[in-house]
């Protein structure tokens, strides 16, 4: 589990396509202060396991399923990444509950900057329409945001500069794919509402 707080930007260091996968290679600092094999790292919001070290660099196998769903599918050597270690317990939970599990993708809008923000417009699959709400909580790249204006085909989030700076979030340009993950306690309360409507009866006819 992680919050959507990103601790650091990393680099692709190397991508090895090996037909049906990929094995991934990311040079980074703060995330391998403490990472072991296992661990788990959101890579733009993909949850990834490390499956090597090698000094200031890590490897994770990207299988098809994840290339499919994911802006991972194109990525290359000298890109920048999103990255997050797994929360602990002992953490404040400095964004929202996210799982690192990518329900789609979304493409940049546009972009509208402004003194001390900017507001970034992206466009919302059909499926995720029914869990956003204006002020509520959506994953952009692993970016825990607050929805400024969700609408049926789209969204908008406003940037502060920290995420500007600290995040893959401040060059994203119009035409660019992002990982979008909705806020999974949307997602229970949807399953335990049907439940209900079926157990009662209410909504049928």
């Amino acid at each position: 589990m992680f919050t959507g707080i990103v601790e650091e930007l990393g680099t692709v260091a190397a991508v090895e396509d090996q037909g049906d996968a990929i094995r991934l290679t990311i040079r980074a600092s703060t995330v391998l202060e403490d990472a072991g094999l296992g661990d788990s790292i959101a890579v733009n919001g993909c949850c990834l396991t490390v499956a090597a070290r090698d000094g200031d660099t890590w490897t994770a196998d990207v299988m098809q399923e994840t290339l499919d769903k994911t802006s991972l599918y194109g990525v290359r050597p000298g890109d920048r990444v999103n990255l997050e270690r797994a929360v602990t317990a002992d953490k404040r939970l400095g964004g929202h509950i996210v799982q690192g599990h990518v329900d789609d993708v979304g493409t940049v809008l546009s972009r509208t900057p402004s003194e001390h923000w900017e507001v970034v417009e992206i466009s919302l699959p059909a499926g995720l329409t029914r869990y956003l709400v204006d002020k509520g909580s959506i994953t952009v790249d692993g970016v825990s945001l607050t929805v400024v204006e969700a609408h049926d085909e789209r969204f908008t989030v406003s940037l502060i500069p920290e995420t500007l700076a600290r995040t893959t979030l401040g060059t994203r340009q119009p035409g660019d794919r992002v990982n979008l993950e909705a806020d999974i306690l949307a997602k229970h309360v949807e399953k335990l509402l049907a439940y209900r409507s079926e157990a009662t009866g209410v909504g049928s006819d």
